[in-house]
């Protein structure tokens, strides 16, 4: 039995390109290896940048403004992925969904929010597609407005436990509210944990390569709780940078029941060949309170961290989505 049929473990893929969607996308789609996918304006800014296969449809665009190029060309994209993951999608609607960000400036405007989701989801007009908010006071406002129009939501730049509950009773609300079967995710970024902080922990006397799975975990229970169908943890941000920690690291030790991965492409190649297919030994919640105890005597200030990664998070996806925006006339 598959991780997908046992415990109910997606694998989405977090990469979305022209080229890739007409080739690698449909064949781990046909492997039944990915479930899914996920975008954000840093993976567009990648993309449109460097791949020539934007070429003909951003010269055709040139006479619009820039975020309005930007927009033709990624929902092209989206509503492509759409249409690779519909069969997907009508197999089981807890999967085959891709998903596109808001404009990242929005992230304290929670009208301007709600109004370009519902623009962005009209116009794609593809019920596998999650609007993409980020876990700010604003957002949450947002996500529940989305979610009650019926509009499929994925939560994102979640780093901290409470976000993680403020994003939950927002999607619960809305989900419910809705009427429909409206499904939402609640992105937990996990490796930016360790890259931030591991120097600091090792002094400390403390393992590295830990923090970002125990707090992915400790958010995961939290999300449990709400025990809604209809709302799944994603774990983000899992890919690894460097060679101290086997590249399927991230996936390998979060196979959690009801749960996703959404991973690079990278990731997911090498998990093919030389990850764990097996679930997860689950951390108990027990287990992440005691952890974050010995951190908090080892003189480790998680809120600081938390406020930390969220800006740095807020900030890089704002800064790629500028420099793109700049690119895009010519």
């Amino acid at each position: 039995m598959s991780l997908r049929e046992d415990i109910n473990f997606s694998l989405w893929c977090d990469f979305i390109e022209r080229d890739f969607l007409e080739n690698k996308f449909q064949d781990i789609i046909k492997d039944e290896v990915i479930h899914g996918a996920t975008s954000n304006p840093a993976i567009f800014a990648s993309s449109i940048s460097n791949s020539v296969a934007y070429k003909q449809q951003l010269d055709m665009l040139q006479a619009n403004e820039a975020k309005r190029i930007y927009e033709e060309l990624a929902i092209t994209d989206i509503k492509r992925a759409a249409d690779l993951l519909e069969d997907l999608h009508e197999n089981d609607e807890n999967d085959g969904f891709i998903s596109i960000e808001v404009d990242p400036t929005l992230c304290d405007d929670a009208q301007g929010t709600i109004e370009e989701g519902m623009r962005l989801n009209a116009t794609i007009g593809h019920d596998n597609v999650m609007i993409k908010v980020p876990a700010t006071k604003a957002g949450y406002e947002a996500m529940k407005a989305l979610t009650t129009a019926g509009i499929n939501v994925n939560a994102t730049l979640i780093f901290s436990v409470e976000q993680a509950v403020e994003c939950a009773k927002a999607l619960d609300a809305g989900i419910k509210a809705s009427n429909k079967d409206t499904k939402a995710v609640i992105s937990v970024f996990v490796s930016r944990f360790d890259r931030l902080c591991d120097k600091d922990l090792v002094a400390k006397g403390l393992e590295s390569g830990k923090l970002g799975i125990m707090n992915a975990v400790k958010c995961y229970h939290e999300v449990e709780k709400f025990k809604n169908a209809n709302i799944r943890t994603l774990f983000a941000s899992t890919g690894v940078k460097g060679d101290e920690l086997v590249s399927t690291y991230y996936v390998d030790n979060l196979l959690y029941p009801n749960s996703i991965n959404t991973a690079p492409l990278n990731t997911i190649e090498d998990w093919i060949i030389h990850g764990k297919k097996t679930a997860s030994k689950i951390i108990t919640e027990n287990e992440c309170d005691e952890y974050f105890s010995l951190l908090s005597e080892k003189g480790i200030k998680m809120d600081k961290v938390y406020e930390t990664l969220l800006i740095d998070g807020l900030d890089a996806f704002k800064v790629s989505f500028e420099d793109l925006l700049a690119k895009l006339k010519h």
